[in-house]
């Protein structure tokens, strides 16, 4: 600790205040953020402009991307992306009988260094990350198939903030016992009082694993990664294969400012895997790993909580995402809210919603009653609309992220009937790029046979427009899809304050975060971080929830030694 102080005390001066204005709006819940969501807002203070981030990006490309990390027994890649381009990038592929040991090694100093030098440390990695915020972009757009706006915002400042949130929450939750050494007497009437000395002290599990996704590989991964890091552990990223480059330039900063802050940079490495390997089930049940983070399908995310016994595991899994569209005071900022949840990043987001219960004999209005036909063709107007000239269809879509989303898509059409048809769109600058407008499906949910298709997650751009018999019985069938499959999100139109009521009841009551009656500029499938809960992981969904105290306090266990006074 005594070779970090002098780094500790710079780091403070720059990042205390951040952590003491994170710490706040975690409580206010209130808007805020350090970190710009305008490309423009970068370029000044030593960050990354347009051009040097695009050249940042294009360096990497075609390499080796050295990490200096022990056990590296030989080197891996094969990224290609969604919008065309081989990447080129090797990376180390490491003997874990070798990194394990090796990361652990780092624990007791990092131990020592406290709750506070470890946020400062956290927030500086974060910084850098920010810094470099155009480079960033271009890597999670080529893995993830985003567009370059949403790859931009996504995956710098709103992944940055949902990691500096994690912080925050890590902090927090460490500080409630006492730092340092606390005095105890027990008054014995004429005996002289019982009098010891105590010390607590917050020591992590050990070595966490984060198993990264492939649409969101930093916004998922930062929360997990920061929690854990935050609180004592050591963390091995283990990226989705075909969204390495985001994680490996995360670890690669992280390591550099852990050694220039006298700390191991072993504390921090990158697991990547040969075609095939298939290394996270082998990694998360080795006993060194004692805390898992994984985002993706519910078959291993099931997996993992059923056979990593050994360690705390915190999954976001699929669900299927639900509005209930009874009745609007505005019938056109509702198709236009809609249109835009359903289009972006081609629904392959964990929060879009999937299936819009609309009553069979239609709903009121400000434009008067419209039947449950008009309604569902209102609705793929509107998206069609919205994405009509190609250029801003690019601009929202982005790219389908691998083929089984596409086989999904085209599949769906052939599941009911099609309201909205899928269009090809071309993106002129990347040629190869797979890009398909929305699917809507209109499905009877009076029919057995259509359950199948609405009460599955497909994930993708596809939704399902499920007429039922009235409100109460949709709201019957989204109390079932929630508590039978789990939702990310859950969404309500309706003017009627006893609706109302009942949808917030079945949310309380199943653990669904809710929104009602969005019209403007705020979406069902966002959420804004020191705010917003992402999933309540009080239903099938997830298990837990980003973020709040619960997502980091089993992170790390609280030691006591006493001594006599």
């Amino acid at each position: 600790m005594a070779t970090a102080q002098p780094t500790t005390d710079v780091l403070a001066e720059k990042h205390r205040s951040t952590l003491d204005q994170a710490l706040a709006t975690i409580r206010s819940r209130a808007y805020w953020s350090p970190y710009p969501e305008h490309p423009k807002a970068y370029g000044a203070d030593g960050s990354l402009d347009a051009a040097a981030g695009l050249a940042a990006h294009q360096a990497v490309l075609n390499g080796r991307f050295d990490l200096d990390q022990p056990g590296t027994d030989g080197w891996t890649g094969g990224e290609v992306s969604p919008y065309g381009p081989e990447l080129g990038v090797e990376y180390p592929h490491a003997d874990v009988d070798v990194l394990l040991p090796a990361m652990r090694a780092g624990l007791p100093a990092w131990r020592d260094a406290g709750p506070e030098t470890r946020a400062l440390v956290c927030l500086e990695i974060l910084a850098r990350i920010s810094a470099r915020t155009h480079e960033f972009a271009h890597a999670v757009m080529h893995t993830s198939g985003q567009a370059f706006m949403m790859a931009f915002q996504a995956g710098g400042p709103h992944a940055q903030d949902r990691g500096l949130e994690a912080v925050a929450y890590a902090y927090e939750e460490q500080t409630r016992t006492p730092a340092g050494r606390a005095a105890w007497s027990k008054p014995q009437g004429k005996r002289d009082p019982l009098e010891l000395s105590k010390e607590f002290t917050p020591v992590g599990r050990g070595v966490a694993l984060v198993i990264g996704c492939n649409t969101f590989p930093t916004w998922n991964g930062y929360p997990g990664l920061f929690a854990s890091l935050a609180t004592g552990n050591a963390v091995l990223v283990k990226p989705h294969p075909r969204a390495v480059l985001p994680l490996a330039l995360t670890v690669k900063v992280a390591r550099e400012v852990l050694a220039e802050s006298g700390f191991d940079p072993n504390l921090v490495a990158l697991a990547t895997e040969r075609p095939g390997e298939g290394i996270a089930k082998t990694l998360a049940v080795r006993p060194e790993i004692r805390i898992i983070d994984y985002t993706g399908s519910t078959e291993f995310g099931d997996w993992l909580e059923a056979n990593a016994r050994q360690a705390q595991v915190y999954t976001e899994k699929a669900g299927v995402n639900t509005v209930l569209i009874d009745s609007t005071d505005d019938y056109k900022g509702m198709l236009s809210n809609l249109a835009f949840s359903l289009s972006l990043y081609s629904g392959q987001m964990c929060t879009t919603p999937q299936n819009l219960l609309i009553p069979r004999d239609g709903i009121t209005t400000d434009q008067g009653p419209k039947s449950y036909d008009e309604v569902v063709a209102d609705l793929a107007g509107a998206v069609g609309g919205l994405l009509g000239d190609d250029a801003r269809a690019n601009a929202l879509l982005g790219a389908l992220v691998n083929p089984d989303v596409k086989a999904r898509l085209e599949a769906a059409a052939g599941l009911g009937e099609v309201a909205l048809a899928s269009r090809e769109v071309a993106n002129p600058d990347f040629p190869d790029a797979v890009v398909r407008t929305p699917v809507m499906v209109k499905l009877d949910g009076s029919k057995p046979d259509a359950e199948a298709a609405y009460l599955s997650e497909c994930f993708g751009p596809v939704s399902f427009a499920v007429s039922v018999d009235s409100t109460a019985d949709g709201l019957e069938l989204l109390r079932r899809t929630i508590r039978d499959k789990g939702a990310m999100t859950v969404g309500a139109y309706t003017t009627s304050a006893d609706t109302e009521r009942a949808v917030e009841e079945i949310c309380l009551e199943e653990s669904a975060q809710l929104s009602l009656n969005l019209t403007g500029g705020v979406y069902v499938n966002q959420t804004a971080a020191f705010s917003d809960f992402h999933g309540s992981g009080g239903n099938p969904a997830a298990n837990a929830a980003l973020c709040d105290g619960a997502f980091v306090s089993n992170r790390f266990r609280v030691v006591e030694v006493r001594r006599q006074a």
